[in-house]
């Protein structure tokens, strides 16, 4: 289980970027960190991971507590791996050379068959021989994702780790990757800004804003009882009605009501159209089947 206790941290004496945070993630869990840019997410999985020196607190893998470069010499654990935005990859060898880095080169066949197993998590296998500077962006960041996993760490931390992928694999590879660490119990702490690695993946979401945690809760209970509008703002468009926190699809047209407003614009979202107009002289967002002209007066109530 990982364990954060009263964690508190700062770059070079200013103002606090993180103070008395603490929490636990237990062994499988999926936990999401989120929070607007220069919330601290990203430094919260460096202080995990052990890349800097707490200011006050303690981190613990199980019975072992996570040190920083004060103490260790060489930053990280065995048991653990991080996946940072920026990906330290060997550019002039090969995808399965990349993967297969740090497996034992006595046995071959093993190392082979894990590598194989990697390329097909990260749906890479066509690119197994092809030299990891011809790559791109996403394909880089699934390189390292698969390195991660190679050597089978306890812990891993991801940061925004699908953000390179383009929509046309990011589905895919999210349930792919999620899964796997699943099936093999690998504790995963995924700081992000996407709320599809969360919802239908974590297992508890921790919410950071002005440096600490606002909110841990399961996804499904913050979604259904936002308390913020950073959080509903995180799962959809919204709108604050009499002080009460409303998600688009939650207003509803109907032929009659005290709620009237008057449609500015309609923009197509596939399944839907969401709908902007204009109620107190402010802006009202709300989901409908098909467009609706400008200037159109419309009816609203709100369904829970």
């Amino acid at each position: 289980m990982l364990a954060i206790k009263n964690l508190s941290f700062s770059y070079r004496k200013k103002s606090p970027v993180l103070n008395g945070l603490s929490f636990e993630a237990k062994q499988g869990e999926n936990l999401a960190i989120i929070g607007e840019s220069g919330s601290g997410k990203s430094t919260l999985l460096k202080l995990i991971y052990g890349a800097y020196d707490l200011i006050e607190g303690q981190i613990f893998w199980k019975d072992t507590e996570i040190l920083g470069p004060k103490f260790n010499l060489v930053v990280g654990y065995d048991f653990m791996k991080y996946v940072a935005q920026e990906f330290d990859l060997m550019p002039f060898t090969t995808v399965e050379e990349n993967i297969g880095q740090f497996l034992s080169n006595f046995y071959l066949k093993e190392k082979e068959k894990r590598t194989a197993e990697l390329l097909d998590v990260v749906e890479l296998t066509p690119f197994a021989k092809i030299k990891v500077k011809s790559l791109s962006g996403g394909q880089k960041q699934r390189v390292a994702l698969a390195r991660a996993l190679a050597s089978q760490p306890e812990i891993i931390l991801l940061d925004e780790p699908f953000s390179h992928i383009d929509n046309f694999k990011k589905q895919s590879l999210r349930r792919r990757v999620f899964h796997y660490l699943k099936s093999e119990a690998i504790t995963c702490i995924v700081a992000t800004h996407d709320r599809e690695d969360v919802l239908g993946f974590a297992d508890q979401m921790i919410v950071l804003d002005q440096q600490k945690i606002r909110e841990h809760d399961t996804p499904e209970n913050l979604y259904h009882q936002p308390k913020t509008p950073l959080i509903a703002a995180f799962f959809g468009e919204y709108n604050l009605i009499e002080n009460q926190l409303v998600y688009a699809h939650q207003l509803k047209k109907v032929a009659d009501s005290d709620f009237k407003v008057v449609v500015v614009r309609s923009y197509f979202k596939g399944p839907h159209y969401l709908i902007e107009a204009h109620w107190n002289e402010k802006s009202i967002f709300f989901e409908n089947s098909k467009s609706i002209d400008k200037d159109t007066v419309v009816y609203l109530s709100v369904s829970k």
